[in-house]
C-alpha cells in the first residue's frame, strides 16, 4: 500500500531549538489523521514541512509516495492547504478570492469561475459570492478558506487548527462539511486543540509534545488504553478518600482540589465513593479523549 503520507525519522530544528523530534507516522488514503498537542509541541512545524513550506532537517519525509524535498513542487499541485492565518485577499470579493487562487493552478478562467460557484455552493456561501472578503464573519472566512483549499481538487488536504476561535454554530458547521469531504474519499491532515473535533473527525491521531509523539491510534483505543471507560470527579477530596484509593489500588489523578479516578465499570465504585466519602461533590461521567490529552502532556499552562 502507498501512504498518502510517510514520514521517518522526520526532523526540524531552528538553530539549536529541536521543534520536531524524530518523529515517524503514516497517514492511508481516505483517512482523517490528527496532530494533537500542546502549544509548541511541533504540530504547525510538521504541518510546514508537510506541505514543502519549511524544509526539512534530517529524516525523510514523502508525500504520495514523493520525496518533500525533490518533488515539492509536484506535490504541491496535489495538495490543498488552509492555513492558521486568514489570508485571504481583502481587496476582492468571495468568488474573486476563488477564482484568483486557480489561476495558481493553471486552471483556465471559464473552469475556475465554475469551480468557484461549485464551492461556494458547497460551503453555503454563494448567497455572499459579490460581498467583500471582510464583510463575512469569522465562520465565513474558515469555510472560505477551507473552499479555496478545494479549487485545485487536491487528493490530500492539510488543515493548520480550522476552528480556531469559532462560535460553536460555525464550528459545528465547518466539522458537517469536513465529514462531507471524507466521506467522499478525500484524505485529511488536521491540526486541533478540541478534543471533540479531533473525536468526532479523526480516524487515527498522535499526540505530540516537546516535538516527540507520546502516542498514536484510533480516539477511542486510546481513551481505554489511557483512562479507561468512565471518570468520577470528586471537588474537594478528604484525606480518607485518598487513603480509600491508595488502599485499592486504582488509577487516579490528585490535582489537590479535584480528584479524577478513571475505571471500567464504575457504577458501584461511584456508589461507595458517593455514599462514604463526597455526598454532594462528586459526579460520574464518560471518558474522553481531552482526559487522554491532560494525563498525557500535563495540565500546566503553555505560553
Amino acid at each position: 500500500m502507498q501512504y498518502i503520507i510517510e514520514a521517518r525519522n522526520l526532523t526540524k530544528r531552528f538553530g539549536d531549538f529541536v521543534a520536531v523530534d524524530s518523529i515517524s507516522f503514516q497517514v492511508l488514503p481516505g483517512e482523517c489523521f490528527g496532530l494533537l498537542g500542546p502549544n509548541g509541541a511541533g504540530k504547525t512545524s510538521t504541518i510546514r514541512m508537510t506541505y514543502g513550506f519549511s524544509p526539512i532537517t534530517d529524516g525523510n519525509l514523502e508525500v504520495f509516495g514523493r520525496n518533500i524535498t525533490s518533488d515539492w513542487r509536484a506535490i504541491r499541485y496535489r495538495i490543498g492547504v488552509c492555513q492558521q492565518e486568514n489570508n485571504l485577499d481583502p481587496d476582492l470579493t468571495v468568488q474573486q478570492n476563488l477564482e484568483l487562487f486557480a489561476h495558481y493552478f493553471d486552471i483556465p478562467g471559464k473552469e475556475a469561475r465554475s469551480k468557484a460557484e461549485e464551492l461556494l455552493h458547497f460551503i453555503a456561501l454563494d448567497h455572499r459570492k459579490a460581498a467583500r472578503v471582510t464583510e463575512l464573519s469569522g465562520g465565513m472566512m474558515r469555510r472560505l478558506m477551507i473552499a479555496r483549499a478545494l479549487i485545485n481538487d487536491p487528493q490530500l488536504l492539510i488543515l493548520d487548527e480550522p476552528t480556531t476561535g469559532l462560535d460553536p454554530q460555525s464550528r459545528h458547521q465547518v466539522w458537517q462539511k469536513l465529514e462531507e469531504l471524507r466521506s467522499k474519499g478525500l484524505s485529511i491532515l488536521l491540526t486541533t486543540h478540541y478534543m471533540e473535533e479531533a473525536s468526532r473527525l479523526c480516524d487515527r491521531l498522535i499526540i505530540m509534545d516537546h516535538g516527540k509523539i507520546l502516542v498514536q491510534g484510533k480516539p477511542s483505543d486510546l481513551v481505554a488504553q489511557h483512562v479507561d471507560r468512565h471518570v468520577i470527579e470528586v471537588a474537594k477530596p478528604s484525606s480518607e478518600l485518598r487513603a480509600f484509593l491508595l488502599s485499592q489500588h486504582l488509577k487516579h489523578d490528585d490535582l489537590g482540589h479535584r480528584l479524577l479516578i478513571y475505571g471500567k465499570e464504575s457504577d458501584q465504585l461511584f456508589h461507595t465513593i458517593s455514599s462514604c466519602y463526597c455526598r454532594d461533590d462528586c459526579m460520574l461521567r464518560m471518558a474522553t479523549l481531552e482526559d487522554v490529552f491532560l494525563r498525557l502532556t500535563g495540565r500546566e499552562l503553555r505560553e
